[in-house]
């Protein structure tokens, strides 16, 4: 199994989001989710960036190289996440 640790942002509600909170990760073009929340956003995001993956692991497609640079092969080791803190 691989983790994948990919760099997102996050949009705030505006007219261009319809209104709602948009979350689109730049290394695979085209993989953004909405939701009424950040939270709610970020969770369709991992889903829609799995089915990106797997779509491209599918058709036998190398995933763009700021991609496959940020995989990490797992085992049965722990999985840290990171936090990005704005002051």
């Amino acid at each position: 199994m691989k983790l994948y640790k990919l760099s997102f942002v996050m949009h705030e509600p505006s007219e261009d989001t319809e209104g709602k909170f948009m979350a689109e990760i730049h290394a695979l073009p085209g993989c953004r989710a909405w939701g009424d929340t950040a939270a709610e956003a970020l969770e369709n995001l991992q889903s829609v960036a799995a089915g990106f993956i797997e779509s491209y692991r599918d058709r036998g497609d190398q995933l763009p190289p700021d991609v496959e640079a940020a995989s990490l092969e797992t085992s049965n080791a722990t999985i840290t996440s990171e936090v990005l803190i704005v002051v």
